[in-house]
């Protein structure tokens, strides 16, 4: 199956050279381009996947990730940022975003960020996004109190599991972690994004920290 790609970027240098890594990859095909927010959100049902850039003039990325990701749940956004840690990457995950990538990354990382991201998984590392994650959900959380009843309401098993990808860990980690099969561990989280009704796992990350579950700073899953 080709994954269809839609890059938006305001810089076409910048759309050219990302064109040209997408289509390098046999499973992947560039299906549009757009230079602003606007056109994203115009173009974006034809995609799997949409590389977004933030800081364009016009309607920048922010709005257009919000309002492609709730009229288009099955098509999946990818940040682009040119400092891994940024403030409006944060405000993109809260707003549907599956992850972000630095325009700096190689080749191989693009395509395979694209893929995960296509299949449903979150482009969420232990590392730089729970640095994200931290720096930016240390103040007290602002109305989570109907989303706090429903994890409130989750199983041990369901607290559990969003505990772990809040961490960073992918379905074969939690399967491996909790001595279940990589299949179980995709209905667990499947019915936890339910219950909560996100998104996607970059949610249920946002979820588990701003409800507390999940405290900034605290040392990662073993």
């Amino acid at each position: 199956m080709t994954i269809k790609v839609l890059l938006v970027d305001d810089q076409a240098l910048v759309r050219a050279g990302f064109k040209v890594l997408v289509e390098a990859a046999p499973d992947m095909e560039v299906v549009g381009e757009a230079s602003d927010g606007r056109e994203a959100v115009r173009l974006a049902a034809r995609a799997d996947v949409v590389l977004m850039d933030i800081r364009m003039p016009g309607s920048d990325g922010l709005t257009a990730t919000r309002q492609i990701t709730s009229a288009l749940p099955d098509v999946r956004v990818l940040v682009l940022t040119t400092f891994e840690i940024d403030e409006y990457v944060f405000a993109a995950l809260r707003g549907g975003a599956s992850g972000f990538l630095g325009k700096g990354v190689e080749p191989t990382e693009l395509q395979q960020a694209i893929r995960l991201v296509a299949r449903g998984e979150a482009l969420l590392s232990p590392g730089a996004t729970r640095a994200l994650i931290g720096r930016f959900l240390r103040g007290p959380a602002q109305d989570v109190g109907a989303v706090a009843e429903r994890v409130a309401a989750l199983t041990e098993r369901e607290r559990e599991i969003l505990i772990l990808v809040a961490a960073g860990l992918g379905n074969d980690q939690i399967a491996e972690r909790l001595g279940i099969s990589p299949q179980t561990a995709k209905t667990h989280v499947n019915r936890t994004q339910a219950k909560l009704d996100a998104h996607d796992r970059a949610q249920l990350v946002m979820l588990a920290y701003e409800t507390g579950l999940v405290r900034p700073g605290s040392p990662p899953v073993a």
